[in-house]
């Protein structure tokens, strides 16, 4: 058994097709497979069912993934202690879809310009993907919104909040309520209500503030993109509530306002996997990244350097 073999498993297993896994891994399918063979070989049990396209763990490859899954963690954990340097290496990024379109643009200017030798690679995805990516040890730092949902599933990883953000009402310029000095979360019992998907975080966090202040929209129109729902704001076909940090409209066709008395806020904050080595080089990248969102957008705290340093 070989960390070769264990790679190409790990990837059939993300996958979930030799194919798939080959091309990700830059081999040829029949090179993938003839390794495979050889550790099911040497291990005496099959680790695959194969029924024609679909294939799917045997027991012996779940109890395999497991194992396989630590043994290159600690190897890749080896590899950063031994070439440490606070400066080269590589570092995995990511954010959910309502922070990355405003978040990674201005982080990729100020602050990896601060590494020119590491190597940065960012990704966009889900508050449950990037959460399973932090897990499995393959995201380094995640950025994600924590909504009652994320608080309530995961007690296992490290998180530090970086800024809480106040969300903000997003009505079309021409909304009769626009000449309202003040505008009540109850004006917006008879409006369409745009919103995302009820398991992106954005909305479990507003589900929680109309549940708190018992308010019940007319209607619900769910969309799967943050553009799209302003968009459709600025047509004039809903009203809907937007985090500040993605309200910026050069047309001028939306109104962002500040809902009087209580206030829908979100808790931004880095998720990592504290169990896994914590490199000089993203100690001191968390450490900028803290800096750059405190000048970005605003920070209650700014000393959280603390647990980014190794014991």
């Amino acid at each position: 058994m070989d960390l070769g073999q264990l790679r190409y498993f790990n990837k059939i297993v993300e996958h979930r097709s030799f194919t798939r896994a080959a091309k990700d891994c830059s081999v040829s399918q029949p090179a993938l497979s003839q390794q495979i063979a050889k550790l099911e070989k040497e291990l005496g049990q099959p680790l695959f069912e194969r029924q024609g396209r679909t294939i799917r763990m045997t027991p012996a490859g779940q109890v395999l993934q497991n194992h396989a899954q630590k043994i290159l963690q600690l190897v890749e954990d080896a590899k950063r202690q031994i070439t440490d340097d606070g400066q080269s290496g590589q570092i995995c990024v990511s954010a959910t879809p309502t922070i990355a379109p405003y978040f990674f643009p201005e982080l990729l200017d100020q602050v990896t310009s601060q590494f020119p030798k590491a190597d940065f690679s960012l990704i966009e995805t889900s508050s449950n993907s990037l959460i399973q990516l932090c897990l499995k040890g393959e995201l380094d730092v995640g950025v994600l919104a924590l909504s009652p949902l994320v608080k309530q599933s995961v007690s296992y990883l490290s998180f530090e909040t970086l800024i809480e953000e106040e969300i903000l009402l997003a009505i079309p310029a021409q909304h009769p309520l626009c000449k309202k000095t003040r505008i009540h979360l109850k004006d917006l019992a008879q409006s369409n209500f745009l919103m995302l998907p009820a398991n992106y975080s954005l909305s479990s966090t507003l589900d929680s503030f109309f549940h708190r202040k018992k308010f019940h929209p007319k209607s619900i129109t769910r969309v799967q993109q943050l553009a799209t729902l302003q968009t459709m704001i600025a047509s004039g076909y809903g009203v809907s509530l937007v985090p500040k940090m993605a309200t910026t409209d050069s047309s001028r066709k939306i109104v962002y306002r500040s809902l009087s008395g209580d206030q829908p806020r979100r808790e931004i904050a880095l998720c990592w996997n504290s169990k896994r080595y914590q490199s000089e080089l993203l100690s001191n990248f968390l450490k900028a990244l803290v800096e750059f969102t405190g000048n970005q957008f605003g920070t209650a705290d700014a000393t959280q350097a603390e647990p980014f340093v190794n014991a």
